[in-house]
């Protein structure tokens, strides 16, 4: 049965309802396109394995309004980070490379909430099983959730495009033929649970890096206790394993430290571990991968978390674009020459972490030499930002130090008063800033041939001794909050690297030209 609805030309189905499947398609909502969200899971538990957010993720969050409703589930800061279980000193880095202890699921409740107000169609207990793609948008079987496969009755969906946002068992890779990177093995089997305590925390093992693995004991507000499991060179859960049982996680604990917990009333359990890999391509045609389906990382610091938030805020708007009419030529091909960079960047980091912990005898000179280059605040601030800092477009020689970064959010003076800047990016649109000090003046651009594509707002900040903020006289920042220029180009002389960058990023002007 092929279902009717919404025009398919204007329609992107998205595989998995997770963080990444649900931000992409509120992206794409906000742009005027019809999302279908296909997540094989019924009613959403109140536990997850993922119990952390990153600070560059409520950064690119906030640019959709999104991190007050974050806060108001309960963040934690955490007061250090590991490399290899060696310690970062947060200290060289501001709140955007901290690490949130913040459970997973809040997460998705808030997006999830999100894409509601938005118009998102969210179909649960449903998965993708198959899809045919020709020149002009793809067919989608989804079937019943059920590992056995194609459901009878299973209906088809046509639409312009399908996401893979299914996680590191992605059928939607599968299905396109995607392979991983090959790397010399570096998989590894993990295991965990939550335990209900009273009175405080309980004294437990020695939590920590040991030569069979790592275990570690972490406090969960308000009154639970994570007990976990690295087992190196164990085998990694396969997809649709069941959770460990009690037994199970005693005996990770007992070969890790030498001793049993005590592990009765366990309220959750879960499976974990993967080789750390990334995907050979992100784009096939008309399928995307995103989030997990794209990298899996080793389980520190919630880069994959992060690196799945910025994949969907890169990708939304390029495909809003050319689904919109707009698209320059190449753009959608910039989301893989964007997004893979920086999953091969986080990838080597999760990588040189495994190659930090084992096996741990032989290990041991290179983790002294480490730990030593570790007093070194440059060395910190690099291996903190490495995973999660994302530069692009790449910066013209010579140019402005803001371009390709993510737009600070600073304070800016406007005709509506003072607001943040990622105030100026919660409708996903792209945005020009010409600063002056007359605020209700007129822009002094006529940019009107990219009407709809960006807002042009007249702001005025107190920045002027901040060297990539207070010299720049105009800032065009793509929607995903990335700026693409930065100059005076009221003088002629910056006109054409202006002009550049509107092309690219925002296709040829209707009309009038600047």
């Amino acid at each position: 049965m092929t279902e009717t609805g919404p025009e398919p030309s204007r329609t992107v189905v998205v595989a998995g309802g997770g963080p990444t499947g649900l931000l992409v398609a509120c992206e794409l909502a906000l742009a005027g396109v019809h999302a279908i969200v296909v997540e094989p899971d019924g009613a959403k538990p109140d536990h997850s394995a993922g119990m952390a957010i990153h600070g560059r993720t409520l950064e690119a969050l906030e640019q959709r309004g999104l991190t007050e409703r974050l806060r108001a589930e309960g963040l934690i800061p955490w007061p250090r980070t590991p490399f290899g279980f060696l310690w970062l000193d947060v200290d060289v880095v501001g709140p955007e490379d901290h690490t949130y202890g913040m459970a997973q699921w809040r997460t998705e409740r808030v997006l999830r909430a999100r894409a509601g107000e938005l118009g998102v169609e969210i179909r649960t207990s449903q998965r993708v099983t198959g899809y045919v793609e020709d020149a002009d948008g793809v067919t989608v079987t989804v079937s019943a959730a059920s590992p056995a496969g194609p459901a009878p009755g299973a209906a088809t969906v046509e639409a312009a495009y399908l996401i893979g946002c299914d996680g590191a068992f992605s059928t939607v890779r599968q299905l396109a033929g995607i392979a991983w990177d090959r790397h010399p093995p570096s998989a590894y089997g993990g295991v965990l649970g939550d335990l209900p305590v009273e009175n405080g925390v309980p004294e437990v093992l020695d939590a920590g890096l040991h030569p069979a693995g790592v275990f570690g004991a972490i406090p969960i507000p308000p009154d639970k206790l994570r007990l976990m499991t690295v087992e190196f060179g164990g085998v990694p859960p396969g997809p649709g394993e069941p959770a460990p049982d009690a037994a199970e996680l005693r005996a990770s604990v007992k070969r890790i430290v030498g001793r049993d917990p005590d592990l009765r009333d366990l309220v959750f359990q879960a499976r974990f571990g993967h080789e750390s890999t990334f995907a050979d391509t992100f784009r096939r045609g008309r399928v995307f991968l995103a989030g997990d389906a794209a990298h899996v990382l080793f389980v520190s610091g919630t880069q994959g978390l992060n690196l799945g938030v910025q994949d969907a805020l890169n990708l939304g708007w390029k495909l809003a674009a050319e689904i919109n009419g707009w698209a320059p030529p190449g753009l959608l091909d910039s989301y893989d020459a964007e997004r893979r960079p920086a999953a091969v960047n986080a990838c080597r980091h999760a990588r040189a972490q495994l190659a930090l912990m084992h096996p741990l005898d032989r290990v041991a000179p290179l983790r002294d030499l480490v730990a030593e280059l570790l007093r070194f605040d440059e060395v910190n601030r690099y291996l903190l930002r490495m995973p999660t800092e994302a530069r692009y477009p790449s910066p013209p020689p010579g140019g402005s130090p803001l371009v390709g970064y993510r737009l600070p959010n600073v304070p800016l003076d406007t005709a509506d008063g003072r607001i943040p800047a990622a105030a100026l990016l919660h409708a996903a649109h792209g945005l020009v800033l010409e600063f002056g000090t007359d605020v209700a003046a007129p822009p002094r651009l006529d940019l009107r041939g990219w009407a709809g594509r960006f807002d042009v707002v007249r702001a005025r900040h107190d920045l002027a001794g901040d060297a990539a903020v207070g010299h720049a006289k105009l800032v065009v920042v793509r929607p995903d909050g990335h700026v693409a220029y930065a100059g005076a180009p009221h003088d002629g002389q910056d006109a054409p690297a202006l002009a550049q960058a509107l092309s690219t990023w925002f296709g040829d002007p209707v009309g009038t030209r600047c």
